[in-house]
């Protein structure tokens, strides 16, 4: 095992860099870098006027701006180098986890994310608990009860669910139960309420949980056809199998030959997608949802970094998420084994 994991280890590296360095080259083309965008709120354009003129374009048209003070706002943003050098510094930084600091927040970008974490780890993690705590029993119950009345309805229910987006959801859940035509029962925005610090411990866990119900509603519905249906199908298959046969015709009862045979047979595909679902539970961003209940989170971050070309933002994040990325998927080979002794990375090296 110590041979196949240093291997993926190994592997990593090259899988990185290549996400880096097409990220990097595509930022090279893109109009309206932090220059540009500078130089037009110098001019009055406004943030993003003139944005895909380019620094010479604008150079000619500006009023009291010269070439000495466009380099120098190169300099300042470090377009003064070419793009190799700027890559190869980029990488020699993020060994150390350097990630950068923003061009236009001037804080560092581990600040940034460390400071929007705990919103995506109130939508992340809830949802993930949610998830498994729903549908795990629930595809059980779906497989021992197959074709049953309960077995259609249910489906039916959460194949809606799956079929209406979030952000829908989200707008809905607003208007009907965050006190817009309707009924006033949950808040509108935030993680917490203005006057959190003035409440006892009970109080801020009693809203702050009140809070997080609209959000992670509309997150979570979406994501119990998969995750259901999925252990469904897997019990079903095991139930289907020789050896459950052979467990009934030697006398056992339905709840042994479910919980000491099938159970643990089944649940394998489910448990090794736990280790990269609980580390994505941590870094979840969802950019609509956020929007629509006011909450400052990593999908609200991304989306600003790209559209204001903050690039140390968007490469310092993206390095971030694709190395985490990249664990849980070893982590999700490393589970395979520890659920299933019949898995060996040595033949699986060998193919």
């Amino acid at each position: 095992m110590a041979a196949y994991i240093l291997k993926r280890l190994l592997l990593m590296l090259p899988t990185l860099l290549g996400v880096l360095l097409i990220t990097f080259s595509v930022i090279q083309f893109v109009p309206g870098g932090p220059v540009e965008q500078l130089v037009a709120q110098m001019q009055g354009q406004g943030a993003h006027g003139e944005a895909s003129a380019g620094i010479e374009g604008l150079y000619r048209g500006a009023r009291g701006l010269d070439e000495e003070r466009l380099e120098e706002l190169k300099a300042y943003y470090g377009f003064d180098k070419p793009a190799w050098q700027r890559f190869v510094e980029m990488l020699g930084n993020y060994l150390s986890f350097d990630l950068g600091e923003s061009f236009f927040q001037h804080k560092s970008v581990l600040a940034l994310i460390a400071e929007k974490l705990p919103v995506s780890i109130s939508l992340g993690m809830w949802t993930f608990l949610l998830t498994y705590l729903t549908c795990i029993p629930l595809g059980v119950a779906k497989a021992v009860r197959d074709g049953t009345p309960f077995d259609v309805i249910t489906s039916t229910i959460i194949l809606i669910g799956y079929a209406i987006p979030g952000f829908v959801l989200g707008i809905a859940l607003l208007v009907l139960f965050g006190g817009g035509s309707f009924w006033d029962l949950f808040p509108l925005r935030g993680l917490t309420s203005d006057n959190w610090e003035q409440l006892s411990w009970f109080g801020k866990v009693t809203d702050y949980l009140w809070h997080m119900v609209l959000p992670v509603t509309a997150m979570v519905v979406g994501n119990f056809a998969v995750m259901t249906m999925l252990t469904k199908n897997s019990f079903i298959e095991e139930l289907r199998k020789q050896y459950v046969l052979t467990a009934r015709a030697k006398g056992l009862g339905e709840n042994a030959v479910m919980y000491k045979h099938v159970f643990r047979n089944a649940i394998i595909p489910l448990i090794t997608g736990f280790p990269g679902a609980f580390i994505g539970a941590f870094f979840t961003g969802s950019l609509l949802i956020e929007t629509i209940f006011s909450l400052d989170g990593l999908g609200l971050l991304s989306y600003d970094a790209v559209m204001k070309r903050d690039y140390p933002v968007v490469m310092g994040s993206l390095y971030l998420f694709t190395l985490l990325g990249l664990l849980a998927k070893l982590l999700t080979d490393i589970s395979y084994v520890l659920v299933d002794p019949r898995i060996q990375f040595e033949s699986v090296g060998q193919r």
